[in-house]
C-alpha cells in the first residue's frame, strides 16, 4: 500500500467551484458510508456550501433510533433461569447491532459521526453486558453527535455503560477510583499529558464520586448516592471548592478550552481528511488551529466546525481524495451503498460478521483507546480476509440477481452511454466509482479491461468507437454476457490496493 504523505496546502476558505462527480463521491465517502450513483448524480453541480449545509441540517434534524420495548429492562424482566435469559439478551443485542448498522447505511453524516464518537467515548459491551445500557449509550451518541461537545461529555459520563466500563460505579468518596477521571482528561477531552496533572486526576476522581447506587437488581440504572460522595474541598486545575460532577466538567471547559478544541479538532481532521496531521509538506496544523478557533468561538458546538471543514478548499483538495484506508465497516458498507443493489438483514449480518473477522466488532472496540485505524487495518491476515469476504459479498449479490450488475453499469455510464458498444466506457465508469483515485498505471487499467472482455465475447463484437471496423454486436443494455462481465470486474477490483482506499 502506497504511503500517502499529507501534501495538502489548501486553506479553510470555502471551495468555490461547482462540485464535480469526483468531489461529490469524496464527500459521501467521508461524510457517510458512500452513496449510490443516483444520489451522487443528484448532487453534481451543486456548491459545496449548499450541499454540506443540507447534509448537516438533515443530520441535526434526524431523530435517534426508536426505543425498543426492552430499553428499560433490568434483569428482573428476563426469565429467572440464566439459560433461558441468555438467548433473549443475545437476540436483543444482535437486533440493536442490525438496526444501528442500517442507520449507518441510511443516515450519512449523523451516524458517521455517532460511529466516530463510539471510538472516542469508548465502551465495550462485554464489560457491562446489558442491552438496555447499550441502547442508552447508542442513544446518547446519536443525540449528541453534532451537538454541543461539553453537553456530550457530561451526558456520556453518566450513561450506565460508561459508569460500569470505567469503574464510576465503584468510585466511593472514602475510596476514590481514578479510572474515569483519568480517561476524561487523557482520552476524551485533552489528550495524554496535555493540560492536567496527576493531582488533577486525583481531585477530579473525588469530585466525580457518588454515582454508585446500583439498586438490588442487575442492570438497574445507576443513581447518585450522596452518602458515597466526597464532600471535602478539592483543587482541580487551580480551582478550589466542594466540587461535584457538574463542577468538574465546568472547570475543565472553563480552564482548558483551547486545549480541548485543539485535541478534538485534530481527531476530527485525522478521521475525515487525512490520517497524518504532522507532515511538514502540508498545512494540517494550520487547518486544525482554524477549526479549533471556530470550536471555541461557537461554545463547543460541533456542527459549525464540520460545516467549515467540509465546505473548505482543504477538504476538497486533490491531496485529500483517496488517502484514507477503509475501516472494515467502510469496506462492506461502501459496497452495499455504492452498488445500490437490493439487500436485506442477511447482507447486513454478513457485513457485521466480516468486520469482526478483520478487526472491528461493533460496540466492542479492542480497548479504551478504541480501534486501531488507517494503516493498522492492513496486515497479511486482514488483507486476505478483506479480499475473500469482499468476493463473497459480490458473489451473493450475483446469485441473488445477475441483472442488477447490468443496471449498475448503465447507471454509472449514464443515459447517453446506456447502450454503448465500447467496453472502455464501462470499465472506466466502474473503476471511477469504486476506486477514488482510479488505478495507478495504464497497465493496471489494461489488466482490468482484460478481465472485463471475457472470451465469450469475440473482440470484433465491440463497437467501432473502440475497434475501427468493429461490428458493435456487443451492447451494454442487451448483451447477455454483461452481468457476468461486470461481476468479474468487481471481483478483480476488490483485490486491488486502490479498492482499500476512500
Amino acid at each position: 500500500m502506497e504511503y500517502f504523505v499529507n501534501c495538502n496546502t489548501a486553506s479553510l476558505a470555502p471551495y468555490a467551484n461547482p462540485l464535480d462527480k469526483t468531489r461529490v463521491e469524496h464527500l459521501f465517502r467521508r461524510l457517510g458510508f458512500s452513496a449510490s450513483a443516483a444520489t451522487v448524480n443528484q448532487a453534481v453541480g451543486q456548491s459545496a456550501t449548499a450541499l454540506v449545509d443540507s447534509l448537516v441540517d438533515a443530520a441535526l434534524a434526524l431523530p435517534p433510533l426508536a426505543a425498543p420495548a426492552w430499553s428499560t429492562w433490568t434483569r428482573a424482566d428476563y426469565p429467572e433461569d440464566d439459560d433461558a435469559a441468555r438467548p433473549i439478551i443475545r437476540d436483543q443485542i444482535a437486533t440493536l447491532r442490525l438496526d444501528y448498522t442500517q442507520s449507518l447505511l441510511d443516515n450519512n453524516l449523523r451516524d458517521r459521526l455517532s460511529f466516530f464518537w463510539s471510538n472516542h467515548f469508548v465502551t465495550e459491551i462485554d464489560i457491562y453486558d446489558g442491552p438496555a445500557f447499550l441502547f442508552e449509550y447508542v442513544n446518547c451518541l446519536q443525540r449528541n453527535s453534532l451537538g454541543n461537545f461539553k453537553t456530550f461529555v457530561s451526558e456520556i459520563g453518566l450513561t450506565n455503560a460508561m459508569l460500569y466500563y470505567l469503574d464510576g460505579v465503584f468510585n466511593n468518596g472514602n475510596n476514590p477510583n481514578e479510572n474515569y477521571a483519568r480517561e476524561l482528561y487523557e482520552l476524551f477531552t485533552l489528550g495524554d499529558g496535555n493540560g492536567y496533572t496527576e493531582d488533577d486526576i486525583i481531585e477530579a476522581a473525588r469530585a466525580l464520586s457518588g454515582y454508585t447506587d446500583r439498586g438490588d437488581v442487575q442492570w438497574t440504572p445507576v443513581a447518585f448516592n450522596p452518602e458515597r460522595h466526597d464532600t471535602g474541598a478539592k483543587t482541580i486545575m487551580g480551582q478550589t471548592g466542594n466540587w461535584g460532577y457538574d463542577d468538574t466538567i465546568d472547570i475543565l471547559f472553563d480552564q482548558r478550552p483551547n486545549e480541548i478544541a485543539q485535541y478534538i479538532c485534530l481527531k476530527l481532521y485525522e478521521y475525515f481528511v487525512h490520517p497524518d496531521s504532522n507532515d511538514d509538506a502540508g498545512n494540517a496544523q494550520t487547518i486544525i488551529s482554524g477549526m479549533a478557533a471556530t470550536f471555541v468561538a461557537n461554545n463547543f458546538e460541533i456542527a459549525p466546525v464540520l460545516r467549515q471543514l467540509f465546505k473548505s478548499e482543504h477538504f476538497f483538495d486533490e491531496n485529500a481524495i483517496g488517502v484514507i484506508i477503509k475501516s472494515p465497516f467502510d469496506l462492506y458498507l461502501h459496497m452495499i451503498n455504492e452498488t445500490g443493489f437490493a439487500y436485506d438483514q442477511t447482507n447486513i449480518s454478513f457485513a457485521l460478521e466480516s468486520a469482526s473477522l478483520v478487526g472491528q466488532t461493533l460496540f466492542d472496540p479492542v480497548d479504551v483507546a478504541g480501534w486501531e485505524r488507517d494503516r493498522q487495518w492492513i496486515n497479511t491476515n486482514f488483507i486476505i480476509g478483506r479480499w475473500l469476504t469482499s468476493e463473497v459479498v459480490f458473489e451473493g449479490f450475483f446469485q441473488a440477481n445477475q441483472e442488477q450488475f447490468r443496471t449498475l453499469a448503465m447507471d454509472l455510464v449514464g443515459p447517453a452511454d446506456s447502450n454503448t458498444s465500447n467496453p472502455e466506457t464501462v470499465v472506466s465508469a466502474i473503476v471511477d466509482k469504486f476506486l477514488p483515485k482510479g488505478l495507478l498505471t495504464a497497465q493496471d487499467f489494461e489488466n482490468a479491461m482484460s478481465v472485463f472482455k471475457i472470451e465469450d465475447v469475440p473482440e470484433n463484437y465491440y463497437g467501432s468507437d473502440y475497434i475501427p471496423g468493429g461490428l458493435g454486436l456487443w451492447m451494454l443494455a442487451v448483451s447477455p454476457e454483461v452481468p457476468q462481465q461486470v461481476f468479474l470486474l468487481l471481483m478483480y477490483l476488490s483485490r486491488q490496493p486502490e479498492f482499500q482506499l476512500k
